[in-house]
C-alpha cells in the first residue's frame, strides 16, 4: 500500500473520521458537529473541517453510515444515495475511479428477498462497492457501521460480549470463534433483538431513562418532557469529556455544572434552587444507575446465548464509544474480565510495532479518539485490507 486511507463514518448529529497512513498506522481521528437534520450543507461543512485538520493532497476513502436515518430524507433509500452523492463529489473522487468505496458490511439475503442474488456474497466476507454500485446495494449500506465495529474487534477476541455506546445508541454484538454472532442485522430487526438499544451517554432525553427515580430517598416520577438529556447526568458525574459533549442542550443554554444541574432539577419538577448542588448530583447519580441497570439487564440477556458449560474460550466484555466507561461498570457488576477496545488498536512507526511503554500521551490521546470513533478507524482498518487485497 501507497496511499493513505480515511475511514468516514456518516452520523446523523456528528461525522467521525479516522486516518491511517499507507503502513496502516494511526495518524488522526476526528470527530465534528454534522446535524443533518438541518440540511445536506450540514455535511458539507463537516467534510470541509475534517479534510482541513487532515491536511492530505491524496488518500482512499472508505465510506459508513447511519446519517440516512434523519428525517431530512423521506426514507432511508433517499439518504443512502443523497449522503453517498456528497461524498463521492466533496472527495472529487470520479465514479470511474477506485479511490471511494461504500461499505455493505455483510451482505445476507434475508434482509432483501426482492433484491438481486447475484448480489450476495458469503455471510463471512465484508464487501464494499463504488459509487456506481450504490443504487444496487443501500439497503447494505444503511447504517453498516456497526457491523465495521464488529468486523475489527473480533478479528482481536474470541468470545465475548461487544457494547459500543455512543452519544445516542447503543451497540451490543455477541461474538464467538472470531466471528459477530448477530440475530439481526437492519435496525428494526436489531431492535427487536435489543442489538440496538436507543440509548446514549449525550443525545438521550432522560425521559427515555426511567420513568421513576429516587431524590432525597423518595421515589418520585420524572417528567415526560424534553427538559434534559444525559449529557446533563455525565457531565455532572464527571463521566463526559468535553470533546464528547458536542451536542445542544434541551433549552440551548450553556453546559456548566449549574445549568446541568438546572435541566435535571426540571425532571423532576424542581428549581435548582430547591437543593444542594450535591442532591443534584446524587440524582445524576441516580440516572447514571438507571442507564447501567438496563444495559446490564441486556448484557445478561446476550450472554445467555453462550453455552457456558461447553465454552472453553475465555469470555470478556469489550467497550468503546463515548460511554465506554459504562460498559466497564457493567463488566464490574458481572464480574467479566473487562477490555477497552482502545487496547486493540494496534500502534505503529514506520518499521515496528510500539511497545506500550513508548507510547506518549499524544499517541494515547490518539487512540482514546479512535475507540470513541470506532466504526470510522474500523473502517480504515478493514478498507486497507481490502485494498490490499486489490492489490494481490
Amino acid at each position: 500500500m501507497n496511499s493513505q486511507i480515511i475511514g468516514w463514518d456518516v452520523g446523523g448529529a456528528h461525522l467521525k473520521a479516522a486516518l491511517l497512513a499507507p503502513n496502516g498506522t494511526l495518524k488522526q481521528v476526528l470527530q465534528v458537529p454534522c446535524p443533518l437534520w438541518r440540511g445536506l450543507h450540514e455535511l458539507e461543512v463537516a467534510i470541509d473541517m475534517v479534510m482541513n485538520a487532515f491536511r492530505v493532497s491524496s488518500a482512499l476513502h472508505a465510506v459508513t453510515m447511519t446519517g440516512e436515518l434523519v428525517d431530512l430524507f423521506a426514507n432511508r433509500r433517499e439518504g443512502v444515495l443523497a449522503i453517498s452523492r456528497i461524498m463521492q463529489t466533496k472527495l472529487n473522487c470520479a465514479p470511474n475511479l477506485n479511490c471511494l468505496k461504500f461499505y455493505t458490511g455483510v451482505l445476507n439475503p434475508a434482509l432483501n428477498s426482492n433484491l438481486n442474488p447475484n448480489l450476495f456474497r458469503p455471510l463471512s466476507v465484508t464487501g464494499f462497492v463504488s459509487f456506481d454500485e450504490v443504487e444496487d446495494y443501500w439497503p447494505f449500506i444503511a447504517s453498516a457501521n456497526w457491523q465495521a465495529s464488529a468486523s475489527f474487534v473480533a478479528q482481536k477476541i474470541e468470545c465475548g460480549l461487544f457494547v459500543d455506546i455512543g452519544s445516542t445508541t447503543t451497540d451490543f454484538v455477541l461474538l464467538e470463534n472470531n466471528m459477530p454472532a448477530c440475530i439481526g442485522f437492519t435496525d428494526a430487526t436489531r431492535m427487536q433483538s435489543d442489538e440496538l438499544v436507543y440509548t446514549g451517554v449525550v443525545r438521550t432525553p432522560l425521559m427515555a431513562v426511567t420513568q421513576k427515580i429516587e431524590f432525597k430517598q423518595e421515589m418520585t416520577s420524572v417528567a415526560a418532557e424534553f427538559f434534559a438529556t444525559s449529557a446533563d447526568v455525565y457531565r455532572l458525574t464527571g463521566d463526559l469529556s468535553s470533546e464528547d459533549d458536542m451536542a445542544d442542550t434541551a433549552d440551548a443554554q450553556d453546559k456548566s455544572q449549574l445549568a446541568s444541574a438546572r435541566r435535571i432539577a426540571r425532571m423532576i419538577g424542581h428549581d435548582v434552587e430547591d437543593a444542594t448542588i450535591l442532591d443534584w448530583h446524587s440524582l445524576a447519580e441516580q440516572f447514571k444507575l438507571q442507564q447501567i441497570l438496563r444495559l446490564q439487564t441486556i448484557a445478561k440477556k446476550h450472554f445467555s446465548r453462550l453455552d457456558y458449560k461447553n465454552n472453553k474460550q475465555t469470555i470478556v466484555l469489550i467497550g468503546s464509544g463515548a460511554g465506554g466507561f459504562l460498559v466497564a461498570e457493567i463488566a464490574k457488576k458481572l464480574a467479566i474480565p473487562y477490555i477497552n477496545v482502545a487496547d486493540l488498536i494496534v500502534l505503529k512507526t514506520e518499521n515496528t510495532e510500539l511497545q506500550i511503554n513508548d507510547i506518549d500521551s499524544n499517541t494515547i490521546a490518539v487512540r482514546r479518539q479512535a475507540s470513541v470513533c470506532l466504526p470510522a478507524y474500523a473502517l480504515a482498518y478493514l478498507a486497507q485490507q481490502f485494498f490490499e487485497n486489490q492489490q494481490h
